[in-house]
């Protein structure tokens, strides 16, 4: 799977939206159906939910596999999707989904590509996973590049002073990578204590103790700059005195939390914050349009991940039928050499 972009509008059979471990099985069963297809998520990275919150916590209840972690799980999918090449489209959301009238989908995303699907499928979990904003006063003077929240990459703070505000495993991680870049580097957060693996805590006071990184502790008040770039990061402590920190940029990590976002302007029949469909299809009350996972609802519905599988297949297949025009032949991968051929396996001789 790879990321692609372009400025031309991009012609599938089939959008994905979400690439949690629904979206992903979503993948591999369209692609059993010849169905190739594009994905787009608002995280940097595939796996949503498990990954993100449960990335190291054992999940006992995929078929055939006794425990395994989040991140195992989405390498498990990462490799079973492999075959079927989908594209994908991360750090962005679909603000806007509209019918066009050839009847396929119109999807734009936050980062401005524009998709004209046959079909779409939401596997949208609880809904899109967005940083936690910074929110004090000063934050919407600063122009772009200058406050970065969960970024992939570091390299804008090499040669300039970086704060990183944040106490958890992932603002452990950014900090130590701002030491080796930046004039220097400051974490700040309101304690002194971080949620991070043994192994970043030991090298986070390595780093401390030789001075490359000067924790911090308080709360951010407010941020000041001049002509937009920042200047200096105001911040309080435990007793209440205001200070100010020379720096020219601020990286966020304060974690991430889900939003329902353009989903619920999508026109599409809901309930309690949830897509009514079909259980027997997966479809919504829209033509060609298909919901599976945590954001669905139909009566019996279970919110476990075994659930989106199953869903994943039964969307699958009624999708086939509506992009084929006829029912799909049911076969087996045990058996199928048209299957085997899909997914680079040799046909076992009798």
């Amino acid at each position: 799977m790879q990321d692609t972009s372009g400025t031309q509008p991009i012609q599938t059979d089939a959008l994905v939206i979400g690439a949690g471990p629904a979206g992903l099985f979503q993948v591999f069963q369209l692609g059993l159906q010849g169905i190739r297809c594009h994905v787009v998520d608002a995280l940097p990275h595939v796996g949503g939910q498990c990954a993100q919150l449960y990335g190291d916590k054992p999940i006992y209840d995929i078929p055939g596999i006794p425990v395994c972690t989040g991140h195992e799980l989405v390498q498990l999918l990462q490799r079973q999707v492999a075959p079927m090449d989908a594209q994908l489209h991360l750090s962005q959301q679909v603000a806007r989904l509209q019918r066009m009238d050839d009847g396929r989908w119109l999807a734009q995303t936050t980062h401005g590509l524009e998709l004209h699907a046959r079909s779409v499928f939401i596997a949208a979990g609880v809904g899109a996973f967005v940083p936690k904003a910074l929110k004090v006063p000063g934050v919407e003077l600063l122009a772009a590049g200058q406050l970065h929240y969960h970024p992939a990459d570091l390299e804008m703070v090499r040669g300039r002073t970086a704060i990183v505000h944040g106490g958890d495993e992932e603002a452990v991680a950014a900090a130590i990578a701002c030491a080796d870049k930046a004039q220097a580097t400051y974490l700040l957060y309101r304690r002194d204590a971080f949620q991070a693996s043994a192994v970043l805590l030991e090298r986070l006071q390595e780093l401390r103790d030789s001075g490359a990184i000067r924790v911090v502790i308080g709360q951010i008040t407010q941020l000041h700059a001049d002509a937009g770039q920042l200047r200096a990061v105001q911040w309080m402590d435990g007793e209440g005195q205001e200070h100010e920190l020379a720096a020219q940029q601020l990286v966020v990590c304060l974690g991430i939390s889900p939003r329902l976002g353009p989903v619920a302007e999508w026109g599409l029949a809901m309930e309690r914050k949830q897509l009514l469909v079909n259980p027997a299809t997966q479809a919504t009350d829209a033509p060609g349009i298909y919901a599976i996972g945590d954001i669905v609802s139909y009566p019996g519905k279970h919110k476990l991940i075994l659930c989106g599988f199953h869903e994943a297949t039964m969307a699958a297949f009624a999708a086939a039928e509506y992009l084929q025009g006829e029912k799909p032949l049911l076969q087996y991968t045990t058996t199928s050499a048209r299957l085997h051929a899909i997914l680079g396996v040799s046909h076992p001789q009798a």
